[in-house]
């Protein structure tokens, strides 16, 4: 079931994405070589602290898991493509590091992610990271009044493919609101004009998810969270929790 959001709770749910905005923009702030993932993690939880907020990510534990998850953030470097939990590895130059952050306010959820390198960036990685920011821009200007989840999906695939790059089989964005993961599901890849009718008030988080190596395929880590590429290359997720409105796009996990 869709809930459809009444503008007073799209402004409760900005004020969520605003908390999770600040969390992911002091993790990048803070992101450099000798930097261990737990201290990325500390640092998202003392935003959150001052903020008064909650963490949907601590403590949660779908059906798969084989333990909650640990921490406020997912921490997904080099060839982890989402869900990796922070620990004391320490980030070195180069590493590219995708960083997902939920937020709960007043009783509402904000999720958002970005990606970045450490230190030094290479050309490939700059390339890889400015695609799935690229498709995050061609989702949400898909997320339109009138439009169909499919068209979403494929104006993110189109990106990723035409710029030669693998998608992740059975990863993609959700409904959020109430709980980070409501219906419907947003497909990272799929056909314009199918799927559930766009309607003012319906909140989405868009997160496309790119692989350098151009398959597909990936593997879960022995830890039973972490989501690694296949084939060893390296990946990048980012995301924005998005309202549909009647005004167009609003993206409620802006800075």
């Amino acid at each position: 079931m869709v809930e459809i959001k009444t503008d007073a709770s799209l402004d409760a749910m900005r004020a969520s994405g605003r908390v999770v905005a600040e969390a992911l923009e002091a993790v990048r702030a803070a992101a450099a070589p000798g930097v261990t993932l737990s201290t990325l993690d500390r640092t998202a939880r003392e935003v959150l602290r001052e903020a008064g907020a909650g963490s949907p990510f601590l403590g949660y534990r779908p059906e798969w898991a084989p333990v909650p998850f640990p921490a406020v953030i997912c921490t997904s470097v080099n060839d982890a493509i989402v869900h990796g939990i922070p620990d004391g590895y320490r980030l070195r130059d180069g590493d590219l590091v995708s960083v997902d952050c939920g937020a709960l306010l007043d009783g509402w959820a904000g999720d958002a992610a970005i990606s970045l390198t450490v230190g030094r960036a290479r050309p490939a990685d700059t390339r890889l990271i400015g695609t799935a920011y690229e498709a995050l821009d061609a989702g949400i200007a898909a997320a339109v009044v009138g439009n169909r989840i499919g068209d979403i999906a494929h104006a993110v695939g189109r990106v990723c493919r035409a710029a030669g790059y693998g998608i992740p089989d059975g990863f993609g964005g959700h409904g959020i609101g109430r709980r980070m993961h409501e219906d419907p599901g947003v497909p990272n890849e799929g056909r314009p004009g199918r799927g559930m009718p766009l309607r003012h008030g319906m909140v989405l988080a868009i997160e496309p998810m790119v692989i350098a190596g151009g398959g597909d395929d990936h593997r879960t880590a022995e830890d039973g969270w972490t989501v690694r590429t296949w084939d060893g290359s390296r990946a990048a997720h980012v995301e924005h929790t998005v309202a549909i409105t009647d005004e167009g796009p609003r993206i409620l996990t802006a800075p």
